[in-house]
């Protein structure tokens, strides 16, 4: 996707993938389209008697799912409910089973993230947040300091929205900058670098910051409701952040010094002051009522989802308040008591009603909750017919190191792997119930493996195919394919390092 600008600035995301990119995609979805049934009668056709009836029917349908997750050869929500209708349809578990887990309590979070999110957007907070940053007086005339900047703006606004909602929003604004320090200088390689350097860090910043909240980036939330419904391990809002926030903070440092280096080392570039984001910033007006109104539901929303673990760090954890707060206000409750506060704030003035109507609050990506739903639903099956323990079993005969480090290595690197030409949710959904039965046939434990699947189906920085934040930015014209390619294989590389390191040493704190 990419994002263009319309007369009264509202971003627009349209397709913008090149011709040889174009012909790989319809090529993948037309082979998918007739590989995935074939596939689905041939598993079914197969004699395995080593598994029960219900996961033998179970793997042909996750055959097929898979395949069109892979292929996209149709949209990724409907093959998420497709999965779940033909389980039902042929018998491996009831319609009340199947589909329970799409009212997950994970779901509501989903909601009520997503609608506060839309609810920045509406008002504009997330431009404001982004121009405010960028007038500081600190940012000056220096190039290295707008791109940490922009960047780092990228990254915290995506530990709360989509990133690619997030890159939409930063890059007409990164655009502007390039065309303001461009003039008419239509040859000159230290803007070229600039722009390079600042279109790669909005992409990669957006992915980056959305690892470090369970409302990030839904592989996240895919990852968290995994565990807790297969594995019976539960990561609260503030665990994840203990180590979702090192993750973010390491990589983002790594990747500001790297583009500093790889691209705007011996160019001497005439930067142009703030001048730019000011005007934007007053032309924007007074903090709105609108805004103030969705800082306020939003605040409370963190501060209910931070309240848990603050009160295990001061102590308090065990106890007659912590306990009933837990039982009250669980995280997709906080969630919803942030969304439904959006419809009681008034806007006050001419305009009246509430800071958001029910017809914006539906804009939200749905899309998304089916693929969650779908994806819980065929990951709760594979445990509960025995085919992830068959599976699990399969696997570890090839396998020649058992061990949680060699199984969090293998399933980090099949996650990145698979996202640069997957979706990360289809990734996530695909890998992480596998690693977890891989992890339980082993005997080992399985948060590790688990996490280190979920976080790498986010590094997805090769390719524009990737992610919908890397198309975006290639989109601008700035961004050769062989250059994502390069400086993505780069962070490809250090994220999965760095993916291990953190998951080994902090994850068993988390469960």
């Amino acid at each position: 996707m990419a994002a263009g600008m319309t007369g009264d600035d509202e971003v627009v995301a349209v397709e913008a993938y090149s011709r040889g990119e174009d012909r790989f995609n319809r090529a993948r979805r037309r082979i998918g389209l007739w590989l995935g049934p074939a596939l689905f009668l041939a598993v079914l056709l197969l004699p395995l008697r080593s598994i029960s009836g219900e996961a033998h029917r179970l793997a042909a349908v996750l055959a097929f799912v898979i395949v069109y997750w892979v292929t996209e050869a149709v949209p990724l929500p409907v093959t998420a409910v497709a999965g779940p209708v033909l389980s039902v349809v042929l018998r491996v578990g009831t319609a009340r089973q199947v589909f329970a887990p799409f009212a997950d309590p994970i779901i509501f979070l989903f909601m009520g993230s997503f609608m506060l999110a839309e609810a920045m957007y509406v008002h504009g907070l997330d431009r404001r947040i982004a121009f405010q940053a960028l007038s500081m007086r600190w940012v000056g005339r220096s190039p290295v300091r707008v791109l940490v900047v922009f960047g780092g703006v990228s990254t915290v606004l995506s530990m709360w929205l989509s990133n690619t909602a997030t890159t939409a929003m930063m890059f007409p604004i990164a655009m502007s900058i390039v065309g303001h320090l461009r003039g008419d200088r239509t040859e000159d390689r230290g803007v070229e670098q600039f722009a390079l350097a600042l279109m790669l860090i909005t992409a990669f910043g957006s992915s980056i910051g959305g690892m470090a909240t369970p409302v990030g980036t839904p592989p996240n939330l895919i990852g968290i409701g995994v565990l807790e419904r297969t594995a019976g391990i539960h990561i609260s809002f503030f665990r994840w952040m203990l180590v979702g926030v090192p993750l973010a903070a390491i990589m983002f440092g790594f990747q500001a010094i790297y583009f500093r280096v790889a691209c705007l080392r011996g160019h001497s570039l005439p930067m142009a002051d703030a001048t730019l984001a000011v005007e934007e910033l007053h032309r924007l007006g007074p903090l709105s009522r609108g805004q103030r109104n969705v800082l306020v539901a939003f605040s409370l929303t963190v501060i209910l989802w931070l309240t848990p673990g603050v009160l295990t760090l001061a102590g308090l954890g065990q106890g007659g308040f912590a306990e009933a707060f837990n039982a009250s206000v669980p995280e997709a409750v906080a969630a919803m008591i942030g969304a439904l506060l959006l419809f009681l704030l008034p806007l006050g003035g001419e305009a009246g009603g509430a800071t958001i109507t029910w017809a914006q609050a539906v804009k939200i990506d749905w899309g998304i909750i089916l693929l969650f739903g779908g994806g819980l639903a065929l990951g709760g099956l594979t445990f509960s017919t025995g085919l992830a323990e068959a599976m699990g079993r399969g696997i570890l005969a090839w396998l020649p190191d058992q061990t949680t480090l060699a199984l969090t290595m293998l399933f980090t690197a099949l996650a990145i792997l698979i996202t640069e030409t997957a979706s990360n949710t289809a990734s996530a959904t695909m890998i992480v119930p596998i690693a977890i039965a891989v992890a339980e046939a082993a005997g080992v434990p399985a948060i590790q493996p688990a996490l280190g699947a979920t976080l790498g189906a986010s590094m997805a920085f090769m390719m524009p195919v990737s992610t919908p934040p890397n198309a975006i930015v290639y989109s601008s014209g700035y961004v050769p394919i062989t250059s994502m390619i390069r400086h993505g294989l780069v962070l490809d590389l250090v994220g999965y390092v760095v993916v291990v390191a953190l998951v080994m040493t902090i994850g068993p704190m988390l469960a």
